[in-house]
């Protein structure tokens, strides 16, 4: 772990993952159904008809995927809590047996030296709660805050940091506007309404967790940052509707400084909820995979932008582009933005899949090139304090099922068996070279493949 320049806090290394990707078990001990459950018995929503029903068996293999993030040296474990586990109606009576298994969990963790960093909501929304609109229903909030408070009573004594929503983008975006994740719906700018109830959830949810005694709370969004096609006036307009609607939307208010213009009325902000959305957080969570090109609209777009390929840089196994110096980009856009109300800051998920097996040399050149744009922000004095690589384990990537592999240990879907890759060495290696006394730096790449862990 490394100390943020001027600062007595340790960098803190993690891994993270996400209840719905590497659970399965989602019919035993009373867990509830989830719009994923639902969305993925819906015929061509997911790629070849996969589903999360086993997915990686961490419910059951739990402890052996502690031992690998102890094995890395990890100071920390994202993971997120099944609310339909917790509280299989969305409301009403509390599911005890899914309370232990999180109860457990963190013990684990504890066992282990690892910190706790459960986020509470990572989009399995229990399917009553949909059934009586979702994210469009400003009710949910309600239900999300009285979840999280039911969470922090049982384990807020031994959590490190909370994160109340992960990528509340994608949730709008993707789940309510465009219609490619759960609940599935393609309202385009009618989603608009997700966007605020979520953030006004994580408002509820921070005054429950303070409540409870958390000690920091966070919350993890999505950074996607947009380049202009070209100069020309119409395409540097759509970027910045782009990174209004899909980035600044989800920062400012919880910044304190209302929305940024969106171009429409936001009827569904009632009066106080800004002060709710902008109770104080302890850390931003930045989750950063690529930028995206963006152009005009054309005529008869539903939206004020074109989202395109950016032409000449690399890309991941999933077509995504490889530009780290976009998330240095990023980092000194969100210091000059906010200035002082910007709190510290953690990279809460950064990754990439390819299809590589075991020696996965792309993966390790990714994470470095990634981990050195960190370094390269904090030099410029941005206020970075950890970093977590997406992902511990390969597992179920939403809409694509199977397909892609993140994780720095490859899992056998069919004998669940779990062997380190090539970057998992690396990964060990850089958190172990960091020293108490250092910054984030880059190991040598030629990270041999460990005999010990692989077959």
């Amino acid at each position: 772990m490394a100390p943020v320049p001027g600062s007595k806090t340790a960098f803190q290394w993690g891994v993270a993952t996400a209840a719905f990707q590497i659970e399965g078990a989602t019919a035993e001990d009373g867990r509830g159904v989830s719009i994923w459950d639902t969305f993925c018995r819906e015929p061509g929503r997911i790629r070849d008809g996969h589903n999360a029903d086993v997915a990686c068996d961490h419910y059951h293999r739990w402890p052996g995927d502690l031992d690998l993030i102890a094995g890395l040296g990890a100071r920390a474990y994202r993971f997120s809590i099944a609310w339909p586990r917790v509280r299989p109606d969305g409301g009403g009576a509390v599911n005890a047996a899914g309370l232990d298994f999180y109860d457990r969990l963190v013990d684990g963790l504890a066992e282990r030296g690892v910190s706790a960093v459960p986020t509470l909501y990572h989009w399995d929304l229990p399917q009553p709660l949909e059934d009586a609109g979702g994210w469009l229903n400003r009710d949910t909030a309600a239900r999300f805050a009285e979840y999280a408070a039911i969470v922090a009573d049982r384990l807020a004594d031994r959590v490190e940091m909370w994160i109340t929503l992960n990528e509340p983008m994608v949730v709008m975006a993707y789940g309510y506007a465009f219609g490619v994740h759960a609940p599935g719906r393609a309202l385009m700018l009618g989603a608009l309404p997700t966007a605020h109830h979520q953030l006004l959830g994580h408002g509820l949810a921070v005054a429950a967790l303070r409540a409870a005694g958390a000690r920091k709370i966070a919350i993890a969004n999505n950074h996607t940052p947009g380049r202009a096609l070209s100069g020309a006036p119409g395409d540097v307009a759509a970027t910045e509707a782009f990174d209004d609607l899909l980035t600044w939307q989800f920062i400012d208010p919880i910044l304190g400084g209302g929305y940024p213009d969106l171009g429409v009325e936001l009827p569904h902000v009632r009066d106080g909820d800004l002060e709710t959305i902008g109770a104080p957080i302890d850390v931003l969570g930045v989750n950063y995979y690529n930028p995206v090109g963006v152009a005009a609209p054309a005529d008869g777009d539903p939206l004020p932008f074109r989202m395109t390929e950016l032409s000449g840089v690399p890309v991941t196994g999933m077509g995504w582009p490889v530009v780290p110096d976009a998330l240095r980009g990023l980092l000194l856009a969100l210091r000059e933005r906010y200035g002082d109300r910007l709190p510290p800051i953690q990279i809460t998920e950064s990754g990439c899949s390819y299809d590589e097996a075991l020696d996965d040399r792309h993966r390790i050149d990714y994470l470095s090139d990634h981990v050195g744009a960190v370094r390269a922000a904090m030099d410029d004095g941005v206020d970075v304090r950890g970093y977590y690589v997406w992902s511990l384990l390969d597992n179920f990537e939403w809409a694509e099922g199977y397909h892609p592999r993140f994780g720095l240990v490859h899992v056998d879907y069919e004998t669940q068996r779990r062997t380190p890759r090539a970057s998992y060495a690396w990964y060990r290696e850089l958190i172990r070279d960091s020293g108490l006394g250092g910054q984030p730096r880059t190991p040598s790449q030629g990270v041999p493949l460990d005999e010990g862990l692989l077959p």
